[in-house]
């Protein structure tokens, strides 16, 4: 890469759910990498707020719906900002407040709105989605887009140890692993039953399992699958955490497995060791969004997907067995 003159201040806006904002992280450290002096705004949720402010390498939140009202605030003095994702009521409203604004060229209300428009597509790109935020930067970079392994490394999230959540640890296990089952009908979920059959696998005597998901997710693993709770080494947290109060558990344990969900992609980023059950359909696969972190495993089927693409039941990653994920679980632990 060859920097241009890089802004004294950047924003970089990316507003919908944690995983998204979680890969887009990879820009912020990109750029204090280049100037540790760099300050760097991040536009956010409400939702996304406390993964936003964990980011060691954002100076400071603002929030989308606090903009969409009343614009930029006048201390915000920023020379540039990046639309991660298109947002045409942000940009519409900030537009005279910054004098550099970078997006994608296939909006066409980006020709209104944006002076700067960078040509690349993600719908069949081969790049992570974490790679394909790097286009953002070809005002200053020459082939921006870095190596993924490099992206890897990476601290993108860094938070406090919370004591208070020690009591729910169970303190005769060695290791602590969470399952997060659920994903809102974001991504192809493994079926309960296989994360029940893994729960079993993992010795009592060793591995604590606990249940993660909101209020209405704990309920419908109980409906569905009310077996995992009777197991012995398994507790449901289901809906007792604040998102803040999540990341801080994820952070005192020691691994989490689940799909391609939030809180996968915070595991990796809190650099646990993160397991993630993925099918191979595009753009879903691994390869555009499984999690960052050096401590991360993506597992994927090789089985086709091709009917899967029209069903509700996805045959390939129900053919990721839980022995599978137990292997690989146990081989990625630390001094196991």
């Amino acid at each position: 890469m060859k920097a241009g003159n890089l802004p004294k201040s950047i924003i970089i806006s990316r507003t919908d759910s944690i995983g998204d904002v979680i890969v887009t992280l990879p820009l912020a450290a990109f750029l204090k990498e280049q100037n540790k002096d760099i300050l760097i705004y991040f536009i956010g949720s409400s939702y996304t707020r406390s993964i936003i402010e964990a980011c060691p390498h954002v100076d400071v939140f603002l929030d989308r719906a606090a903009l969409l009202e009343n614009g930029l605030p006048s201390n915000v003095q920023a020379e540039a900002i990046l639309f991660a994702f298109p947002d045409k009521a942000l940009e519409k409203k900030i537009r005279k407040q910054v004098p550099l604004r970078v997006g994608t060229a296939n909006r066409w209300y980006h020709w209104l709105y944006l002076n700067k428009r960078i040509s690349f597509s993600r719908k069949n790109s081969p790049l992570h989605e974490s790679q394909l935020n790097f286009y953002l930067l070809s005002p200053w970079f020459k082939n921006p887009i870095p190596d993924l392994e490099k992206i890897k490394t990476y601290t993108l999230l860094k938070v406090q140890s919370n004591s208070s959540l020690q009591s729910v640890l169970n303190p005769l296990a060695k290791k602590h692993i969470i399952f997060h089952t659920k994903s809102k009908g974001s991504a192809r979920e493994w079926p309960l039953s296989n994360y029940w059959k893994l729960a079993q696998l993992l010795s009592p005597l060793q591995y604590q399992v606990y249940i993660s998901g909101t209020s209405a997710e704990g309920k419908l693993i109980h409906e569905q699958c009310p077996e995992i709770f009777s197991e012995q080494n398994v507790t449901d947290i289901t809906g007792k955490f604040s998102l803040q109060e999540f990341i801080e558990f994820i952070n005192i344990c020691d691994a989490t497995v689940a799909c391609s969900t939030g809180p996968l992609h915070i595991s990796a980023a809190l650099n646990k060791q993160t397991i993630g059950i993925y099918p191979p359909i595009r753009p879903m696969h691994a390869g555009r969004w499984g999690p960052l972190g050096s401590r991360s495993t993506a597992l994927v089927s090789t089985k086709s997907c091709d009917l899967c693409r029209t069903t509700g039941t996805c045959t390939c990653i129900q053919s990721i067995t839980p022995k599978y994920v137990y292997e690989a679980l146990i081989d990625n632990t630390p001094n196991s």
